[in-house]
């Protein structure tokens, strides 16, 4: 039994994740920026890193799927779930620490309903 029912599906995974990626990366690019500029405070880092991920996987899942025509919560939650996969990997190879807190949690918990969500508007999107 095939996970993926058709190479369109997983191309539109694929397209999901490094548009979530890209998003992300602009976003902390701009955040970065207000952190220097303004009188912003740095307990905001966290909250704020937590918003753009979700925000970057409803945009990456939502684009990701605009081209099915049906499994949009299976193919948003797998989005999701690579994006979060990938970043707790890199993120964990470059602070050498491999554990499993509370952030991380919830950071799953938001890559999970981003993803169905951003799935759910991806394929009710006008073509």
């Amino acid at each position: 039994m095939r996970f993926l029912k058709s190479e369109k599906q997983s191309i539109g995974i694929v397209k999901g994740v490094l548009i979530s990626f890209l998003f992300t990366l602009c976003m902390l690019l701009v955040f970065s920026a207000l952190l220097v500029y303004t009188n912003l405070s740095e307990q905001t880092i966290k909250p704020v890193i937590i918003t753009i991920t979700g925000i970057s996987i409803l945009v990456g899942s939502s684009f990701g799927t605009r081209k099915l025509h049906r499994n949009g919560l299976i193919s948003g939650g797998i989005i999701g779930m690579i994006y979060i996969l990938l970043l707790y990997i890199i993120s964990s190879i470059v602070g050498s620490d491999f554990s499993l807190n509370w952030i991380s949690i919830i950071m799953i918990i938001v890559g999970l309903i981003g993803g169905i969500c951003g799935g759910i508007i991806g394929i009710n999107t006008k073509k």
